[in-house]
């Protein structure tokens, strides 16, 4: 057989799988368009369907990383399917979810790895609004970040669950790579300032020493922000990711200029319903202790002698006082575990106040 006739048999090898595949994909939709009518046929009167599943997502995604075998890598597969999961549960009811805006920022990107391009997606223009639509329920989730592997913690977000009485429901990981980018119009030689975040710009800081020591850099609200400046600006660049520079038609003048390669920014989704354990989970609380010698380590050594491992700990001062704190802490397990269940109890004991955020699934990918 020549090489023109294998390819046609390839082909139509191809195209009938294709065939399979979306009737699969549709026997899948109509299952959940099942499972919706089965939901509400049990509601209760006054009783609300609960249609998104934290902990079902995570399991389904988690398996199917089990038992791929390839040719594609786990991480591609589970993208596919989260969007298969996402197209689904449309049909069973659309999610509304709202965002640290404006569009193109990398809180956008986390909150379409997490839910998928099928959900409804707002942008706010702060943290504490994205909270505040979460508690209004204008929307049933939201996504803030929380922390950076190279610049820390992001306060504003501490400070929120200070204020509001929300559940975190999950969390997603995503790898940051900041772009030089520039518009049709720019002089690339005659760049006198360069637009980003003030988070971004910190995460840049070393590349930028190197290569345009001489340059003003202009701290503004967002990425997406600095990239909508330069597209009409012939004397400046954006320091932004691919969804600014697909937003707002920029190009690359420099890939991936972050210092740190393993560069990563952690975010949470907040919401009202509890999620139940799934076997891989973590939990986060906030703590408030006595000011006194030694209160630091009363906090820890539960955790210690119970061999929980703690993920991270940041200290924020306490709205209740001067010159008082409060602790949050992330640590593997799920707050109906036995071991943590028996933690969280000691630590009702001795702390002055203790509050549950949430015990979610970890991130899958």
């Amino acid at each position: 057989m020549g090489d023109q006739d294998q390819l046609k048999a390839l082909r139509v090898r191809i195209d009938n799988l294709d065939e399979k595949l979306l009737e699969l994909i549709s026997e899948r939709a109509r299952c959940a368009e099942e499972v919706a009518r089965v939901k509400m046929a049990a509601l209760k009167p006054g009783e609300a369907a609960v249609f998104y599943r934290p902990e079902r997502e995570a399991w389904v995604l988690r398996h199917i990383m089990e038992i791929n075998k390839g040719p594609l890598g786990n991480e591609e597969v589970a993208r596919l399917f989260r969007e298969i999961m996402s197209s689904c549960l449309a049909l069973e009811h659309p999610l509304k979810v709202a965002y640290l805006g404006p569009e193109g920022t990398f809180t956008q990107a986390a909150a379409l790895k997490h839910f998928g391009h099928a959900v409804i997606s707002t942008p706010m223009a702060a943290i504490d609004e994205v909270f505040r639509e979460v508690v209004a329920g204008a929307v049933n989730f939201g996504v803030v970040p929380v922390e950076n592997s190279t610049e820390g913690a992001v306060n504003h977000t501490l400070d929120s669950f200070l204020e509001h009485d929300l559940v975190i429901c999950g969390e997603v990981e995503l790898r940051i790579h900041h772009h030089l980018l520039v518009g049709e119009n720019t002089r690339t030689d005659g760049i006198t300032r360069i637009y980003s975040h003030a988070q971004s710009l910190a995460q840049c800081r070393k590349w930028l020493d190197a290569h345009y020591p001489n340059v003003e850099r202009v701290a503004v609200a967002s990425n997406a922000d600095a990239a909508r400046r330069v597209k009409s600006e012939w004397n400046s660049a954006a320091i932004a990711g691919d969804m600014a520079a697909q937003l707002y038609g920029l190009s690359r003048l420099a890939e991936k200029i972050e210092d740190r390669p393993d560069n990563s920014t952690r975010f949470l989704i907040i919401g009202n319903q509890e999620v139940p354990p799934t076997g891989d989970d973590k939990t986060s609380i906030i703590v408030s202790m006595s000011n006194k010698p030694g209160a630091l380590h009363e906090l820890l050594v539960p955790f210690h002698e119970n061999g929980i491992d703690l993920t991270r700990i940041e200290t924020r001062p306490s709205r209740s006082g001067k010159w008082t704190y409060v602790f949050f802490i992330d640590f593997v397990g799920h707050r109906h575990d036995p071991l943590v269940k028996s933690v969280l109890e000691r630590l009702s004991q001795e702390a002055v106040a203790l509050k549950v955020l949430g015990s979610y699934p970890k991130a899958v990918l």
